[in-house]
């Protein structure tokens, strides 16, 4: 990092620009948001851990959602609340580049787990009679670890190359946490190979992804339309209706986010979005799991 080129130490968030009246109003909602956040996720993890007749492979990766969802949000929201009440909105330059790696692991997770309950779903509607064994707790616990493993090695990446960069200001991240978009407007180099970088990991993380879903859930429509009964079809159906509100919410809010073109959403709508899949998506998702999934409301 030669000539004016230095390293910034730390970085002011500059959050949502509002009133102070409707920051705290802000504040309010948005602690009743993330305690719901908290609540839902929690009570959902330990019905699954206690209650033995949800011990199936869907439960399974569903508590990995429920852990990933309460990771993603305590991730961005407490700063974010924080921002809100507190005039100084500085935050060390490395507990951001932190930040933006943890997001960026627990969206790909969660993306990859979702995937993983759509194959879950398949095997149960299109091969009932191999579904014990082609979703053995071995495949389960291989499918989960691979998840994680996966998004973490990839957050990396994307770290790496941010930390290649040379920081020279400004020191203001146009946003309510690190996200990854808003930090490479610091450097003052070349981001093309990390912006790069992000539309390929969006091509694997998120079309592909979505397009295995889709698949699945196609071949699913196509076995529950042979179904004889229309108790079987119901039956299918409510196992399945939940999962493809989560998928859709998730997956919509992050492709138009960052598959998009960026020129049509100003700073402020990317913060709503960004919202959207931070903090409403993981709230919304255990009370759709426990509305519209029989197993889970029934415990």
């Amino acid at each position: 990092m030669g000539g004016n080129q230095t390293w910034i130490t730390q970085v002011t968030l500059l959050g949502f620009q509002v009133d102070p009246a409707l920051q705290c109003f802000l504040c309010g909602l948005f602690s009743v948001f993330y305690t719901f956040t908290l609540l839902g996720n929690g009570i959902v993890l330990g019905i699954i851990c206690l209650d033995p007749r949800l011990h199936t492979p869907m439960c399974f990766f569903l508590s990995h959602l429920a852990i990933v969802d309460m990771s993603y949000a305590s991730n961005n929201v407490p700063n974010m609340l924080a921002n809100l009440v507190n005039q100084r909105r500085t935050i060390s330059f490395v507990p951001c580049l932190m930040q933006t790696f943890l997001y960026l692991a627990f969206a790909a997770t969660e993306c990859l787990i979702l995937v993983a309950m759509s194959y879950d779903r398949y095997v149960a509607i299109c091969h009932p009679l191999h579904y014990a064994v082609i979703m053995s707790w071995r495949v389960c616990t291989i499918l989960a670890a691979a998840s994680w493993m996966f998004s973490s090695l990839l957050s990396l990446v994307h770290l790496v190359l941010i930390l290649r960069l040379p920081f020279c200001g400004p020191h203001e991240i146009n946003h309510f946490f690190c996200e990854i978009l808003s930090v490479l407007k610091l450097a003052c180099a070349d981001t093309r190979l990390n912006q790069l970088c992000i539309f390929a990991a969006c091509v694997f993380i998120l079309v592909g992804p979505l397009c295995c879903v889709l698949v699945s859930y196609t071949r699913i429509l196509l076995a529950i339309l042979r179904i004889q009964s229309g108790e079987g079809r119901r039956k299918a159906f409510s196992t399945c209706s939940s999962h493809l509100c989560v998928v859709g919410l998730f997956f919509g809010s992050a492709i138009v986010m960052y598959m998009a073109p960026q020129s049509r959403h100003p700073e402020e709508q990317q913060k709503i979005l960004s919202l959207f899949y931070s903090l409403f998506n993981p709230m919304l998702n255990p009370l759709i799991y426990s509305l519209r999934n029989a197993e889970v409301k029934g415990a």
